[in-house]
C-alpha cells in the first residue's frame, strides 16, 4: 500500500472523514469485509501518514465564537526570517484558526475566530500589531458561514 491507496482504502478514509467514530466493525459491515483487515488497513493508512490524526468539530456559535474574520497580511520584508517569525508569533495565538502563506497581494492569510466584533479589536490591538515583521492588515469580516468542511473529495483517487 506504500503510497497507493486502492479502493477499499479510499473508502475507509471517505467514512472516517465523515465520522472519525465509526468503528472497524461498521466499516467492515459496509465493505463487506471483517473487522480484522479493515483495522489493519487503518492502522497502515496512520502509520504511512494518510491519516494524520482524529478530532472532533466544534460548533463556534454554540460556544460563544459568533465572529470570523479573514486577515490579508503584508509584512515589511520578506527574508526568511521574515516569515519565518511571524509564522512562528502567529501559531502561538489561539484566536487563529488557520494560517497560510500565499502569493498574490498578501504575504499570509488568517483565519480568527472570536467572540465579537470588540473581540477580535482586542486580538488585533494586544497581539497582531505587536509583531514586528507585521506590515499592513486587510481585515474581511464574515457575516454568513455558507460552508465548512473538513473532508477532502477522493474521487480523484478512483481514476489513478
Amino acid at each position: 500500500m506504500k503510497n497507493k491507496l486502492d479502493g477499499i482504502d479510499i473508502k475507509i478514509l471517505e467514512l472516517l472523514q465523515e465520522d472519525s467514530k465509526i468503528t472497524a466493525k461498521k466499516i467492515g459491515e459496509i465493505l463487506n469485509l471483517s473487522q480484522t483487515p479493515i483495522f489493519e488497513r487503518i492502522k497502515k493508512l496512520e502509520k504511512e501518514g494518510y491519516i494524520k490524526k482524529y478530532s472532533t468539530v466544534l460548533s463556534e456559535r454554540k460556544l460563544g465564537l459568533k465572529q470570523t474574520v479573514f486577515i490579508g497580511i503584508t509584512l515589511k520584508g520578506h527574508t526568511r526570517s521574515y516569515l519565518g517569525n511571524f509564522a512562528a508569533q502567529v501559531n502561538d495565538f489561539t484566536e487563529v484558526s488557520e494560517c497560510y502563506q500565499v502569493t498574490g497581494n498578501f504575504d499570509y492569510l488568517l483565519k480568527v475566530v472570536v467572540k465579537d466584533i470588540d473581540a477580535y479589536q482586542t486580538f488585533v490591538e494586544t497581539k497582531l500589531s505587536l509583531i514586528q515583521e507585521l506590515g499592513n492588515v486587510y481585515s474581511y469580516i464574515a457575516t454568513k458561514k455558507r460552508k465548512q468542511t473538513h473532508m477532502l473529495d477522493l474521487d480523484f483517487l478512483k481514476d489513478l
